[in-house]
């Protein structure tokens, strides 16, 4: 009898109720540039897209309707004109950057309710989206 062995199948896949949670769970916390774009293009979003890069590289290029509050001016103070219910959405550089992470905790710690956008920049431009300068 020939075993196959490769580290996919070295831990056993999660049962269906498991996988569901999950992956539902997950979409609690993230959502993607295409789902941002389509929100977008519907009109009134219904949260506020930050840009949490330096403000050198917003005006490179940017999300079109992102405001741009760098990772570390994210205070009360800022915030103060938004609701307190109102949702924000995070990006950066991309996956090799964890600023939208950073920015994400640093909003839920002010009772913020957030998401990040996966892939951020880089994402957005993979996906053929233009940017905004």
């Amino acid at each position: 009898m020939t075993s196959i062995t490769n580290s996919v199948l070295t831990v056993p896949a999660a049962d269906s109720a498991s996988a569901i949670e999950h992956f539902a769970s997950s979409l609690r916390y993230e959502t993607d540039c295409w789902d941002v774009h389509d929100a977008f293009a519907k009109g009134d979003p219904g949260f506020v897209l930050l840009d949490v890069r330096g403000p050198n590289l917003f005006e490179r290029g940017h999300v079109p309707g992102a405001i741009n509050l760098p990772r570390g001016k994210i205070i009360a103070s800022k915030l103060a004109q938004y609701p307190a219910d109102t949702l924000f959405v995070t990006y950066c550089a991309g996956p090799h950057c964890n600023g939208a992470t950073k920015a994400a905790i640093a909003l839920a710690q002010l009772g913020r309710p957030v998401k990040i956008m996966i892939g951020g920049i880089t994402g957005w431009i993979d996906e053929g989206f233009s940017l905004s300068s």
